[in-house]
């Protein structure tokens, strides 16, 4: 018979002390990530992908221009395009690449669309910005690429693996609701659509600043350049989009650069501003911002001419007549239809959206 060693009990001891702590921290660690629920809830909007059971043929990546001026529920309900909007706030080109590069471990859409506003951007910005892209990322290499792409001075790596070290001072700002959230967080996009249904119509914006040089930045051109790439490898056809949101500025010289990029590398291109009335956007009816963005409206409006274009010059299935496809939409399509009742519903109360 062959006699087991056993640990010293010192060594016992010690195990159970690592685990107890690791445990610790990783409780510790939910309680004190931010939950963004009910305070700037597009924080929460990258997780929300890992949730989805269905494939998705067109995929959405990009900036506000996309999450709240694209409606995936009405790409189903015209035309039965299933898509998804892997979008985030001032989400910046390498990381839609990254987000895109993510999105392929876990499938492989026919169309990848995105909106060209975030090459203006040519290093990084923000920190508050960059956790409310990468945070919500399953870890892999992937993410851990986004990070080092995306870091400002001031940011490191390990902050991000072990966001507790980022977070450990939040203990003053805890509420009910870090507990409430800690494992499981309420739904807040449609496929990553952020809705909006209240209206207040374009005014006036102030004078574009004149630039001393309109080249875009090579970093951010280099991140195109890897997305169509990617997308080129893999059989995926890229679409580069400009919504029609007014500000910030898009200057001339800019679409100009992307107009000759598309036509060098036989790409889709809509500059959707220039494209307004063809679409029917009304910009007294058709924003919640005074321009910046989309209502429920608008992005119902844009996502019907869009998938017109899909469904005519791609071959996408329509996913209307998959039992499958029927019985998760029915339930997407509740909850959008839920959610526009809702905010009607403060609207009347309150003449405002309060919980969006």
């Amino acid at each position: 018979m062959i006699k087991r060693k056993r640990l010293p009990g010192w060594a016992g001891k010690a195990a159970l002390f690592l685990a107890v702590l690791l445990v610790t921290l990783f409780f510790l660690q939910r309680l004190l990530m931010p939950k963004y629920m009910s305070d700037i809830v597009e924080g929460a909007l990258t997780a929300e992908y890992y949730e989805e059971t269905t494939e998705h043929e067109v995929l959405f990546v990009g900036d506000c221009e996309v999450y709240e001026n694209f409606s995936p529920i009405t790409l189903y309900e015209e035309y039965g395009i299933s898509s998804y909007i892997r979008g985030s706030a001032q989400q910046l080109a390498w990381q839609s690449y990254y987000l895109l590069e993510d999105t392929l471990r876990y499938e492989t859409p026919k169309a990848v669309v995105f909106n060209v506003l975030a090459l203006k951007y040519d290093e990084p910005q923000s920190e508050a910005y960059n956790r409310m892209t990468i945070d919500g990322m399953k870890f892999s290499k992937t993410k851990l690429n986004a990070v080092k792409a995306s870091m400002t001075d001031r940011e490191n790596m390990l902050d991000y693996i072990f966001p507790i070290l980022r977070y450990h001072s939040r203990w003053s700002d805890l509420s009910g609701e870090d507990v409430k959230y800690m494992f499981r967080k309420d739904k807040i996009s449609h496929n990553g659509y952020y809705m909006r249904i209240d209206v207040r119509p374009v005014k006036e914006f102030p004078e574009p600043d004149i630039l001393a040089d309109y080249t875009l930045g090579s970093y951010a051109m280099g991140y195109l350049d890897k997305m169509r790439e990617l997308c080129e490898e893999k059989g995926i056809a890229l679409i580069l989009v400009k919504s029609p949101s007014l500000f910030p500025h898009w200057y001339d010289e800019w679409d100009e650069q992307i107009a000759a990029y598309a036509k060098e590398y036989g790409l889709d291109y809509f500059n959707y501003e220039k494209l307004a009335d063809a679409v029917g956007i009304d910009y007294n009816t058709d924003t919640y911002d005074a321009g910046l963005h989309m209502n429920l409206a608008g992005a119902e409006k844009l996502s019907g001419y869009f998938g017109q274009y899909l469904k005519e010059n791609y071959e996408l299935t329509d996913y209307r007549d998959d039992p499958q496809y029927q019985e998760v939409y029915a339930e997407k399509i509740r909850f959008y239809e839920d959610m526009e009742a809702a905010q009607r519903k403060e609207l009347e109360e309150y003449g405002e959206i309060v919980s969006y």
